[in-house]
C-alpha cells in the first residue's frame, strides 16, 4: 500500500461542477478511465444502478456538492499520453458549449451563469457571419435572432438547411456562409477552450490544434442526439450529453432540378483537413476520437504525406481506429470500391466491349448491313435488266438504280457484272419486287438497329464515365499507396517510422526540423457503391507537438549534477512527486508475464537538436571553456548552451512492456579523466573512443546503480513483504545482466569499478 500522502488537487481553472462532470466523462469513457482513471481518487459512497453498474450520475451530484470527496493528481495526469488529455479537455468543451447555447436557447435568465462564455463565442461567430444575417439591437450589431435556433445540436444537418430557408436569404451562397460561420465559430471556441482545459489538467504543448468534423447526407444521425440515456429497466438516466450536432458538416452548393437550375447547400460526405507536421525536431501526434460510431458502416479516416497513405479503420465490435482493415459485418470502404470496379463497372465494360457487348452487336449489324446492301444492288441490277425497268417500289429511285439502268445500255458493259437473276414469268416479277422491298426494310432495320445499339453505347459509356469517375474518388480518398506496417500489441510501426497505437488511438509522425503539410480525411461510408446516402459519422482530430521520449510514465532529466570529470551522485535522484509512478512500476513488475529490459547508454558527447539533448553523431571537441575575454552575453549564452548537453535521463515505460532507459551526455570540452580500468582502456584504443565516451558511461552506471539502491528501499516502503521480495529480486536480476552501450561497444555493469 502506498505510503505516501495525497497528492494536491486539481483546481485552478475549473469550478466544482467542472470537475464534477470531468470525473463522470473519464470513467464513462473506456479509453479515458484506462489510461488516467486511476488519478482521479473518488473517497464517496458509491451509487450502483438496477444492473449492478455505477451509477455515474449521482456520483457526480455527490462530488458537485461535497468536492472535497474527490482527489486529482494533476501531476500524474500531466504525465499522461497528450491525446488522451486532448480528447478529455475537448469533451469537456464541448459539454459546456451544450450548455451555454442550451441556456440561450431557453431564455437570458437561463444564460446569466454563461454570460461571458456566450458572448466569446457570439465574438467568434460574428467574425464570419454574412451581413444579411445581421441584425441592430440595442445599438449594436447581433446575430439575427433566428441563427440560434441553428445552434441546437439536436437538429440534423438536413433540418437547419429547411430551418435556414425559412429566413429568406438571397440566396445559397448566403446560406452557405452562414452555415460555415457557425462552423468556424464552434470550431474556434472549443479548441480554445479545449486548450484552457488541456494546461489546466497539466498538459504542455508549444503547438496545439482542435478540429471537429462531420461527413454524411445530412438526413439524420441515427438516433444519437439524445441527450439521456436509458437504463437496463428502460428509465431515462442523466447520462452524458452527445452533443452530436455540435460537430461541423464541410459543405459545397449543387445544382439540383430536373434543368440543374436550383442551387442548394449540401454537406459533404467526405470531410478534408489540411494539416502540417510541426517541424522544430519534435514529434506531431495526432489523436483521434470517433463519434456517432455505426457498427453496420466501417470507420474510414486516412492520413496522407507526400503521396504514402495510412488508412484506418474501424473495428466491428468497438469505435477505435487501427490500420487493420478487418471488419466482421456491415459495409466497408474496400467492399463499396471492390463493387464499383468489379460490378458496375466492370458490367458496362462487359456490356461494350465484351464478347457479346455492344461493339460486337454494332460491328455484327454493321457487317449485316453491308451485306444486305449488296444483296439490294445484286437484284436490283438483275430486276433491272430482266424487265428493262426500275423496281416499282414507292421508294424513289436510288443511284444504285439508275446506275444499272445505265449500264445494261452501255456498248462496253461488264461482262464480269453480278449474275442476272432470271425472274422469268409476270409473277416472278411480282417476287423480284417484293424480295427487294423486303431486303430495303431488312436494311433499315439493321440501319436502325445500329443508331440504338450506338445510342446505348453512348449511354453505357457516360455511365461508366460517371462511375468510374465516382473510383477515381473512392480511390483519392482511401489512398492509392498504402504505407507497410508491422504490428505488436496494438503498436503499429509504419514503413517511415510512423506510428499508432491502438490503445491510446494517437498516430505519431517522426520528429524532424522541417514543416510538411498533410491531409487528414474522414469518409462516410454510402449506402451502396452508386447511391449519394450515407449515414452521418463525426470525428475529433487532435495535434500536438511532442518532444521525443517526454512520453514516458517516468521522466528524470538531470542538467548539470556532476562536478566536471567526475560521476559521483550526491544525494537521492527519486523524491515524493515520484511515487506514483513508481508504485506503477513496481506493480508492473510484479507481473511476470510482463517483458521487462533496461537500456544503458553512455551517449559521449550530446548536441542539441532544438528541442533536446541528443547523441553528436560527428563531435568535435573543445579545448576550454570560453575564457574571459569573451563578450559577456556570449559568454553566458555559450555557457548555457554548454551546460544543457551535460544532461541524464531516465525514462520508464509501461506501454506494452517494461523499459527502463537511462542516457548520459556530455559537452563537448575535452575530458582530462583518468582511466585506470585497463579493460576499458583496451576498448578505447580498440574503437577509437573518446574520455567522454568513457565519462558518460560511468555516469551511466553511477545513476544505475543509485537507482538500484534507492528503487530496492522504496519497494520495502511501498509494499509488503512479499511483494517487495518478488520486485526487488525481478529489478535486480535484470540489473546483473545490464550492459551498457558505449560507442559501438557495450561494458558490462556488472564489471565496472565505480
Amino acid at each position: 500500500m502506498l505510503k505516501l500522502s495525497a497528492a494536491a488537487q486539481l483546481n485552478e481553472g475549473l469550478t466544482a461542477e467542472e470537475r464534477a462532470y470531468l470525473y463522470h466523462v473519464v470513467k464513462k469513457s473506456e479509453i479515458l478511465d484506462n489510461n488516467i482513471g486511476r488519478y482521479f481518487d473518488y473517497r464517496g459512497p458509491v451509487i450502483y444502478l438496477p444492473n449492478k453498474n455505477v451509477n455515474y450520475d449521482s456520483i457526480e451530484l455527490i462530488i458537485l456538492n461535497q468536492p472535497e470527496l474527490l482527489i486529482i493528481r494533476k501531476e500524474e495526469i500531466a504525465r499522461s499520453p497528450k491525446g488522451i488529455l486532448g480528447e478529455t479537455s475537448n469533451k469537456m468543451a464541448m459539454w459546456e458549449l451544450n450548455k451555454v447555447l442550451l441556456a440561450k436557447r431557453i431564455g437570458e435568465k437561463e444564460l446569466e451563469p454563461y454570460r461571458t462564455k456566450y458572448t466569446a463565442f457570439e465574438k467568434l461567430l460574428m467574425q464570419n457571419l454574412p451581413e444579411d444575417a445581421k441584425k441592430m439591437k440595442d445599438d449594436q450589431l447581433q446575430p439575427h435572432p433566428k441563427i440560434i435556433q441553428l445552434l441546437n445540436p439536436g437538429l440534423t444537418f438536413d433540418d437547419k438547411l429547411d430551418f435556414i430557408e425559412t429566413l429568406r436569404f438571397k440566396d445559397a451562397n448566403t446560406d452557405k456562409a452562414v452555415i460555415d460561420a457557425i462552423s468556424i465559430a464552434i470550431n474556434d471556441y472549443v479548441e480554445s477552450r479545449t486548450l484552457e482545459i488541456f494546461r489546466s489538467l497539466g498538459g504542455q504543448v508549444d503547438h496545439f490544434e482542435n478540429h471537429l468534423v462531420a461527413a454524411g447526407d445530412g438526413s439524420s444521425t441515427t438516433g444519437m442526439l439524445n441527450e439521456k440515456e436509458r437504463d437496463d429497466k428502460g428509465r431515462w438516466n442523466r447520462g452524458l450529453p452527445k452533443a452530436v450536432g455540435l460537430f461541423p458538416y464541410q459543405t459545397k452548393i449543387e445544382e439540383k432540378g430536373e434543368k440543374k437550375k436550383e442551387l442548394v447547400v449540401e454537406p459533404m460526405r467526405y470531410a478534408t483537413l489540411d494539416m502540417s507536421t510541426v517541424g522544430q525536431s519534435r514529434l506531431t501526434q495526432l489523436h483521434f476520437d470517433v463519434w456517432g460510431y455505426n457498427t453496420e458502416k466501417q470507420t474510414t479516416v486516412v492520413i496522407e504525406k507526400n503521396g504514402l497513405s495510412y488508412p484506418l479503420f474501424g473495428s466491428g465490435e468497438t469505435r477505435f481506429l487501427s490500420p487493420d482493415s478487418t471488419f466482421s459485418t456491415g459495409i466497408t470502404m474496400m467492399a463499396i470500391i471492390n463493387d464499383l470496379k468489379n460490378n458496375k463497372i466492370g458490367k458496362l465494360n462487359e456490356m461494350i466491349y465484351g464478347k457479346k457487348g455492344f461493339d460486337y452487336w454494332i460491328a455484327y449489324n454493321k457487317k449485316k448491313k453491308d451485306e444486305t446492301e449488296l444483296k439490294i444492288e445484286k437484284n436490283e441490277y438483275g430486276y433491272s435488266a430482266q424487265f428493262n425497268e426500275p423496281v416499282g417500289t414507292n421508294k424513289r429511285s436510288s443511284k444504285r438504280e439508275k446506275k444499272a439502268r445505265k449500264h445494261l445500255t452501255h456498248p462496253d458493259a461488264d461482262k464480269n457484272a453480278p449474275q442476272l437473276t432470271d425472274f422469268g414469268s409476270k409473277m416472278d416479277k411480282k417476287r423480284g419486287e417484293a424480295s427487294i422491298v423486303n431486303l430495303y426494310n431488312l436494311y433499315e432495320s439493321y440501319k436502325k438497329k445500329i443508331a440504338e445499339l450506338e445510342e446505348q453505347r453512348e449511354e453505357a459509356l457516360e455511365l461508366m464515365a460517371i462511375y468510374q469517375q465516382r473510383l477515381d474518388l473512392y480511390y483519392r480518398l482511401i489512398g492509392q499507396k498504402w504505407a507497410k506496417y508491422e504490428e505488436k500489441d496494438g503498436l503499429y510501426l509504419f514503413e517511415d517510422s510512423s506510428t499508432f497505437d491502438m490503445l491510446t488511438q494517437e498516430f505519431s509522425f517522426p520528429a524532424d526540423t522541417l514543416r510538411e503539410d498533410f491531409e487528414v480525411r474522414l469518409i462516410a461510408i454510402p449506402e451502396s457503391s452508386i447511391s449519394d446516402q450515407a449515414d452521418e459519422v463525426m470525428l475529433h482530430v487532435g495535434l500536438c507537438d511532442l518532444i521525443p521520449d517526454k512520453d514516458a510514465r517516468f521522466q528524470l532529466e538531470m542538467i548539470d549534477i556532476f562536478e566536471s570529470d567526475k560521476w559521483n551522485i550526491q544525494g537521492n535522484l527519486l523524491s515524493v512527486r515520484d511515487s506514483v509512478p513508481v508504485l506503477q512500476f513496481f506493480e508492473a513488475l510484479l507481473d511476470k508475464k510482463t517483458p521487462f529490459e533496461i537500456i544503458a547508454r553512455g551517449q559521449g558527447i550530446g548536441k542539441w537538436d532544438g528541442s533536446r539533448t541528443v547523441k553528436d553523431p560527428n563531435p568535435s571537441e573543445l579545448v576550454a571553456y570560453p575564457g574571459a575575454s569573451a563578450i559577456e552575453r556570449t559568454e553566458s549564452r555559450m555557457r548555457e548552451d554548454l551546460r544543457r548537453l551535460r544532461t541524464s535521463q531516465v525514462f520508464i515505460r509501461l506501454n506494452r512492456g517494461i523499459r527502463f532507459e537511462v542516457n548520459s551526455y556530455t559537452d563537448p570540452i575535452t575530458s582530462s579523466i583518468s582511466i585506470s580500468d585497463q579493460s576499458i582502456a583496451a576498448l578505447v584504443e580498440k574503437y577509437g573512443l573518446r574520455k567522454n565516451d568513457v565519462l558518460s558511461l560511468y555516469r551511466t552506471a553511477a545513476i544505475l546503480s543509485a537507482l538500484k539502491t534507492e528503487l530496492n528501499v522504496l519497494a520495502g516502503t511501498y509494499l509488503d513483504r512479499e511483494k517487495a521480495k518478488l520486485v526487488i529480486d525481478r529489478f535486480n536480476k535484470e540489473y546483473a545482466k545490464t550492459r551498457i552501450s558505449i560507442g559501438p561497444t557495450s561494458v558490462r555493469l556488472s564489471e565496472l569499478s565505480l
